[in-house]
This record gives structure tokens, C-alpha cells and sequence, in this order.
């Protein structure tokens, strides 16, 4: 396992993240040990999760994916060789406050995570989203006080625009606070927006970048062909995020573009989950890809990704990837 600095600061990451939005739905209790069983094996120490996940879940599953790896935590006594990062912003009960970045949801939010993660602090905890309706300066207040007490050791933000975050940014230096120690985007073959603006300010700044959805959900494993049916049991079909991951990915230029990348990537003994990994941990402003996994056995060719080699043909196909893809509408809200 290689390390790298959370962008500017001390935290030392490993490069791979084990991200665990699908135990508790796609993937049940017994495989989610499994699985977090053998990335400790291959010194995969941090786990990333969210008080609202599992993903594609209902509000009954909310808190799930925390509370089983709490449970796992408690029965292998490992808290201390684990860097866990949690997230709050999504609703989680009926309840008026029940969402967002106010003072009150993020004090009743990180205590809900702790008590199902069986652990009195968090390594990083990061706003899932961002938050129009609360003033900035009123959400950093409340991460800085979690510094203090102790309950949260770094603060961080996910699905933040670079406009945004350079906010949240200035607001944090305006109040003399610490203020975001990284950022979360979704990023990878299919999916380069970031290069733009986000990435060279999160640079600028020092901030660690912990990316998602590196493999596009699966997509970028190569094991789907045009034409077909969004496969059961995948994230193209699961519950509430099936269509947002349709919508993404499943596409006939995406098919032929991962296609064409695929005869590459075999044509020289690779797999392509090796590649997709490799190609997003060779950007210098990455501190860690976020991998997933529906078993146990799959974590391997996450791990391989260390041992690619990019010639130019395999470089210049991955380039070639992103540029043959229509340029489709920013999302809204990201303007």
C-alpha cells in the first residue's frame, strides 16, 4: 500500500479508500465483514461512509452501512489502525432540521454516526453536499467546534464546485479557522470535469482531494456491452440511485469509448479495474481513490493498480476516452 499526505497537512492516507455505500443493500452484513476483513489484510485502513447510506436506500435503511461497521469494528477491537471518514448532510429523519449544514443537524448528526460506528471520534468529517440555505460561517463554526472537543480530528467537504469551495475557503480565513482540510469529487475516465477549476484550487490551497467513483460505478470494469439491459444487482439497478447512475454512464458513447479502451488495456495483459484505478492515482492532486467492492475477491485488482504502467499507446487511449464523449450539460445547482 502506497501513503500520501492529506494534501497539505500532516494525515497520512493510504492511497486506496475503501468506500462502503453499498453494505447494508447491495451487500449484506456477512460480505461487508468479508470485505473489510480482507482489505485490512492488504492494509486498506481507510474506510469511507455516510450517515446516509447505504446507497440507494430508503429512509428505514438510513445509518445502516455505520452501524455495520461499527458492529465489525467493536468484534475485531481495530479502532485504532483505522482511519474512518463519515459524512452529514442528507435528511435522516422526518423531523423539522432533518438536513443540511445547520449548527443543530451537524451536532445531531456526527453524534448519531459515532454511536452507530461505536467510536468516540472520526477522522474526517465531511459535508456530503453544500448548503444554500445555511451561512457558511455558521457550518464551519460547527465543524471547528468538533475539532475542539475532539469528537472530529478534520473537517472536510464532498460534491463541493469549485465556486463554492473557494467560499468556504474564504470564509474559514475571514473567521482565522481551519476550515476544509480536503474535498470529494466524483472523478475518473469518464468523468474529468474536476480537471478544470476544482482540482488546480484544491491544489492552490492544499487541500486533499479524496475521489469517488473512480471505476464509474462498475462501468469502467469493461463487463458491460451496449445494448443491454442495466445489469440486477449492480448500482444501474439499485433502488433510489439506479437512475442517477444510468444517467451517467449507460450510454452508447460511453460503451464504445470503454470498449475501445478495453482492447487496449488487454492487448498488453491488463485489467481494466487495474488501469481505472492506476489512471486517477497518476494525478498529483489525488491523496486517495475511493475503490468499492461486492466481494471480497474483487478488492485484488484494486490493489494491481499500483503495478500499471502507461506506456503512450495505453496513456493516449485513456486520453483519447474523455475527448471522444459528447459534452453534456453542467448539473444544476454546480453553476
Amino acid at each position: 500500500m502506497q501513503y500520501r499526505n492529506l494534501g497539505k497537512h500532516g494525515l497520512e492516507v493510504p492511497a486506496l479508500c475503501l468506500g462502503t455505500m453499498t453494505f447494508g443493500l447491495q451487500v449484506e452484513e456477512k460480505t461487508s465483514h468479508e470485505i473489510l476483513d480482507r482489505a485490512q489484510e492488504m492494509k486498506l485502513s481507510f474506510l469511507d461512509t455516510a450517515d446516509a447510506y447505504p446507497l440507494g436506500g430508503t429512509r428505514e435503511t438510513i445509518g445502516e452501512t455505520e452501524a455495520i461497521i461499527g458492529r465489525w469494528m467493536n468484534s475485531r477491537g481495530n479502532r485504532d489502525n483505522l482511519i474512518i471518514a463519515t459524512k452529514c448532510f442528507a435528511p435522516t429523519h422526518k423531523r423539522p432540521n432533518n438536513r443540511g449544514l445547520s449548527r443543530k443537524h451537524i451536532m445531531d448528526s456526527v453524534d448519531a454516526s459515532l454511536k452507530r460506528l461505536q467510536t468516540d471520534y472520526v477522522d474526517l468529517y465531511q459535508s456530503h453536499g453544500f448548503d444554500t440555505s445555511t451561512p457558511i460561517e455558521e457550518t464551519l463554526r460547527a465543524f471547528e467546534d468538533l475539532t475542539r472537543t475532539g469528537k472530529v480530528r478534520y473537517v472536510g467537504c464532498s460534491n463541493y464546485p469549485a465556486w463554492r469551495l473557494g467560499q468556504a475557503l474564504s470564509a474559514a480565513k475571514g473567521l482565522n479557522i481551519s476550515g476544509y482540510a480536503s474535498v470529494q469529487p466524483r472523478y475518473n475516465l469518464l468523468y474529468r470535469e474536476i480537471e478544470t477549476e476544482l482540482l488546480p484550487l484544491a491544489q492552490a490551497e492544499g487541500l486533499g482531494v479524496l475521489v469517488y467513483n473512480p471505476l464509474a460505478g462498475g462501468f469502467l470494469s469493461g463487463k458491460y456491452k451496449s445494448g443491454q439491459a442495466p445489469v440486477e444487482g449492480t448500482r444501474f439497478t439499485l433502488g433510489t440511485a439506479a437512475e442517477r447512475y444510468q444517467a451517467r454512464y449507460w450510454h452508447d458513447a460511453q460503451f464504445n469509448a470503454v470498449s475501445t479502451l478495453k482492447e487496449v488495456a488487454e492487448s498488453k495483459g491488463l485489467n481494466m479495474v487495474s488501469v481505472a484505478v492506476a489512471w486517477v492515482l497518476r494525478n498529483p492532486a489525488v491523496s486517495s481513490a475511493i475503490i468499492g467492492a461486492s466481494r471480497a475477491d474483487q478488492l485484488e485488482a484494486n490493489l494491481a493498480a499500483f503495478e500499471v504502467h502507461f506506456d503512450e499507446e495505453l496513456e493516449q487511449a485513456c486520453e483519447a476516452l474523455w475527448w471522444s464523449l459528447p459534452r453534456r450539460p453542467i448539473a444544476e445547482g454546480y453553476r
